[in-house]
């Protein structure tokens, strides 16, 4: 959707998170899209913190791992940010011609964006007028930290690849549930995307973004909680969180401090459904799918059903992308799909479709 330098085909969709890079190159077929490559690098703990890439070394050697290991050719990445460096904003305009809204936008931005104007990369989207004889129309506005921008082109410059597009993870997901769900023109659906230290949320009615919110929690939280209450290091708490066992304890012992996470994370959620519910004409989210690393977390969507009264479910992006079996092995693509979802929405980016 934002800062598009050109969209060509074969681009690779880049996601460079807070615990890992994922990469993720789709195929247009006749049918839809078929996954041509995939690769995954873990990264330390302390490489990127609050959206700032803090050992642009790690980052870079991970992404060339990733195209080596996994033959990737296409120089040509889409990639996207999160965070509290992104802004973005559902705003009521007076109806105007598309040249007049693009002078209009730096003024109007002024109003909503914490920053200085020229200290940010702007764009917009016309989403509609609020009614055929209205004088005013719906304009998404998005605003991100030119500096934040300009760490992740250097890194990819380095890296020897080309960013075609910037784009928001928000956004990214929204693709992503376009292609794998098919959205109900009637319903509104929560995206909710648990990063390592971000959670995005993108709620959308009839596939259309309504309101959208970047929160700084995430699964490390997971981590942390386990880590203080068992009294362990941060990579054996890691080890428990992912189902391993450390001297003898299991998932089960570290069920305490992961409900205690379970409990916040509710609580986040419902803070900003509850915000869309009073600025939005509709009262009712229906379902809520849930992405990222720790979707898969033991428990935690039926937690979040019962807790949140709506209906969650764990995101497969990959569901209506081709797979060939000999190629990715099934069982090893179930367990990662959720954490795929925004690398998939920005490898969607490739066909200009948006």
């Amino acid at each position: 959707m934002m800062f598009g330098l050109g969209r060509k085909k074969d681009t690779v969709g880049l996601d460079i998170g807070a615990s890992s890079v994922k990469a993720v190159q789709l195929a247009r077929t006749r049918g839809g899209y078929e996954l041509v490559r995939l690769g995954i690098a873990p990264l330390h703990p302390e490489t990127i913190v609050d959206g700032v890439i803090m050992d642009s070394g790690t980052v870079i050697s991970a992404i060339q791992k990733i195209f080596t290991e996994n033959q990737i050719k296409s120089k040509d990445v889409v990639v996207a940010v999160s965070g509290h460096s992104v802004i973005v904003k559902k705003i009521k305009l007076a109806k105007m011609k598309p040249e007049e809204l693009e002078e209009a936008i730096p003024f109007e931005a002024e109003q909503y964006v914490p920053y200085a104007v020229e200290d940010v990369n702007l764009d917009f989207q016309v989403l509609g007028s609020t009614a055929p004889e209205a004088n005013e129309m719906d304009v998404l506005l998005v605003a991100v930290k030119k500096d934040i921008i300009n760490d992740y082109l250097s890194i990819i410059s380095t890296a020897g690849l080309q960013a075609v597009v910037v784009d928001v993870d928000a956004f990214a997901l929204q693709n992503a549930f376009e292609i794998a769900y098919e959205p109900d023109q009637e319903q509104v659906v929560g995206l909710v995307n648990l990063g390592a230290a971000v959670m995005n949320i993108n709620i959308l009615l009839g596939g259309v973004s309504e309101f959208t919110r970047d929160s700084a929690l995430g699964g490390n939280r997971y981590t942390e909680s386990i880590q203080k209450m068992l009294g362990l290091s941060y990579e054996q708490a890691e080890t428990l969180k992912l189902g391993g066992e450390v001297d003898g304890r299991s998932f089960e012992d570290a069920r305490p401090a992961i409900d205690m996470v379970n409990t916040e994370l509710a609580g986040e959620i419902r803070r900003s459904f509850d915000f869309f519910r009073s600025s939005s004409h509709s009262d009712t989210i229906h379902r809520v799918i849930l992405s990222g690393g720790c979707a898969r977390l033991p428990g935690l969507v039926e937690f979040l059903s019962e807790n949140l009264e709506i209906p969650c479910e764990v995101a497969n992006p990959l569901r209506n992308i081709k797979t060939d079996p000999k190629t990715f092995d099934p069982e090893y693509l179930a367990v990662i799909a959720p954490q795929l979802a925004v690398s998939v929405g920005l490898a969607l980016r490739q066909a200009g479709d948006k």
